[in-house]
């Protein structure tokens, strides 16, 4: 969470009161049906994060927060409230920075074209920008969007938060002992790692940059496929950016508030929030209502185990992972693997342990992804203990790589699956059309060449291919004469690479020439994947068909049936 603000507001009773009462009703009977992706679920009502190793995935390592809520919105405050107030600072607290706001509506918009299923809304990234870092701290950002000042939450050292020991040597946070959360939207390192996104094009992922970060969050968000139209989709994404019920209710807030309406207001000029999830007696009053379903009279409510001894989760019994069938990995390059990644789950007996949530990363030098373009994925064990990764989805670039899997808050045995990109293939090749290619002595051929590539019938695109035209059907030597292409200059070459079938499969050769020598030539084109086809070019002397006259008769004859029949033919 970001750094304590220089500046602090303080908020009218009336404002806090009418605030608490909309973020309950927003709430209310609203707990999300599905846990919160990474780490475990707070229990009930508590505002704390559940203490655990790093939850993977987890965007801010569940540091502190602010917790300041959005005044009242109408701008007929009824006469009861504090006169002026509410609309007043209303005005102001609807105001984001022009470059923060810039940010988060791009990020928003690249969204809508890289995962539109999401259904992300600018407003949220605005929601939890005003939660994590009071918009990069009213919008203290130079023209580019980086930060003027490091915005660091506290180190997660285990006191009082999270254990997070250091992942990225100091890069991010400078320090090299524990991990902080960085930047307007307050990623810890561990993820930055693989949530990072350029959002400025800049060629450079920068926490710092309001623009990278806005970006990386709108992918974290809407990453496991989640649609956020969907309230427990909603809901799950808010909690695994940080994992508490009261962090919801305050984005959720945000969320509605910044759905009525914002305007744009100059960088450096935006409101500074004053309380922080982590202050003595500083919660907000409606960040302590109680869960929906109350414990029974006389029943403790559902709290964590007394410190130094928590009760074993299914992650702390868990001893090793094993494969659970996963078949061998392959696919081509721009295609979905038709297999998926299984592991089980299991303890020191060999017993299957579910309700464990189980990490698998890419690693190796690929462009291979999950469903989604995340190179991350975190995925729960079913109740026969075993996690199924998301589908994996090959790049461009060939060759081997590994999916690691762990289990999340654990060190214990993990396992490892080899996976393979082939290249673009293609297993058969035709011409686009059955025009005869002919041409005369020293001359150029009419058409060019044009082959269409297919693989298991369907068009095969981005498929390399090469052109040679060889000495004969069982000699695929380049020949010396006969037709040929013209490179830059215009020497003759009769072998082209790096040809590629365009998107419809297509291949258009150059230009055709012909040197003197005439007959019957061959021209084949050979595809990544195996696919062949020979093409006939023919060059020959151009038909005069002359008449035959007494001069040119091999055997001359005066007799009246020769004349007879040289006449017609004349």
């Amino acid at each position: 969470m970001a750094a304590q603000f220089g500046m602090r507001l303080r908020k009218g009773a009336a404002t806090t009161a009418v605030a608490a009462a909309a973020v309950a009703a927003l709430s209310a009977s609203q707990a999300p049906g599905v846990t919160a992706d990474n780490g475990r679920q707070a229990a009930a009502g508590s505002s704390a994060p559940v203490p655990d190793a790093v939850p993977e995935g987890n965007a801010t390592g569940n540091s502190p927060y602010y917790t300041d809520l959005p005044p009242l919105s109408s701008p007929k405050p009824s006469p009861s409230s504090t006169i002026g107030t509410p609309v007043a600072r209303g005005e102001i607290e609807a105001g984001i920075p022009a470059t923060v706001l810039d940010a988060y509506k791009r990020a928003a918009s690249e969204l809508r074209g890289a995962k539109p299923g999401c259904n992300l809304p600018w407003q949220l990234l605005a929601a939890i920008g005003k939660v994590e870092s009071g918009q990069a701290r009213g919008g203290n950002v130079d023209a580019n969007g980086t930060t003027l000042s490091p915005i660091l939450g506290p180190q997660l050292d285990g006191n009082g938060f999270a254990l997070i020991q250091d992942t990225d040597h100091g890069r991010y946070d400078g320090n090299s002992e524990y991990d902080q959360a960085v930047g307007p939207m307050q990623f810890i390192p561990s993820t930055w790692a693989w949530a990072g996104r350029d959002g400025n094009g800049d060629g450079v992922k920068d926490p710092n940059n309001v623009y990278d970060a806005a970006l990386a969050a709108g992918h974290y968000l809407c990453r496991n496929g989640w649609d956020l139209s969907a309230q427990d989709n909603l809901h799950s994404a808010i909690l695994s950016y940080n994992n508490s019920q009261d962090y919801l209710n305050t984005v959720l807030s945000w969320l509605e508030y910044y759905r009525e309406g914002t305007h744009s207001i100059p960088d450096g000029t935006g409101t500074l929030p004053s309380g922080r999830s982590d202050d003595k007696g500083g919660k907000h009053p409606s960040h302590s209502k109680p869960p929906k379903t109350k414990p029974s009279p006389g029943k403790p409510s559902p709290l964590p185990s007394t410190p130094g001894t928590p009760s074993p989760t299914p992650t702390d019994t868990v001893d090793h992972l094993e494969d659970a069938g996963t078949a061998k990995l392959t696919a081509m390059a721009g295609d979905a693997f038709d297999k998926r990644i299984s592991t089980r789950a299991e303890n020191k007996a060999g017993k299957t342990v579910g309700k464990v949530r189980i990490r698998f990363t890419i690693v190796g030098a690929t462009d291979a992804t999950f469903t989604g373009g995340e190179s991350v994925a975190t995925v729960a064990t079913d109740s026969k203990g075993v996690a199924v990764a998301p589908a994996l989805q090959a790049g461009e670039k060939t060759g081997d790589f590994t999916v690691h899997v762990a289990v999340v808050g654990r060190s214990v045995g993990g396992v490892d699956y080899g996976a393979t990109v082939t290249a673009r293939a293609a297993d058969a090749l035709a011409r686009t059309s059955d025009t005869p290619l002919t041409c005369t002595p020293g001359g150029e051929f009419a058409d060019q060449v044009e082959v269409k590539a297919t693989y298991h019938g369907a068009v095969a695109d981005k498929v390399d291919a090469t052109a040679t035209l060889v000495k004969s059907v069982s000699d695929a030597t380049e020949n010396d004469q006969g037709p040929y292409f013209k490179d830059a200059n215009g020497k003759a070459v009769r072998t082209l690479s790096n040809l590629q079938t365009d998107a419809n499969g297509l291949i258009k050769l150059p230009k055709l020439y012909a040197d003197d020598a005439t007959g019957t030539f061959l021209l084949r084109i050979v595809t990544t994947g195996g696919a062949t086809l020979t093409v006939e070019l023919k060059v020959a002397a151009a038909d005069s068909s002359p008449s035959p006259s007494p001069s040119t008769s091999a055997t001359p004859s005066t007799s009246p049936s020769a004349t007879a029949s040289a006449g017609p033919s004349a």
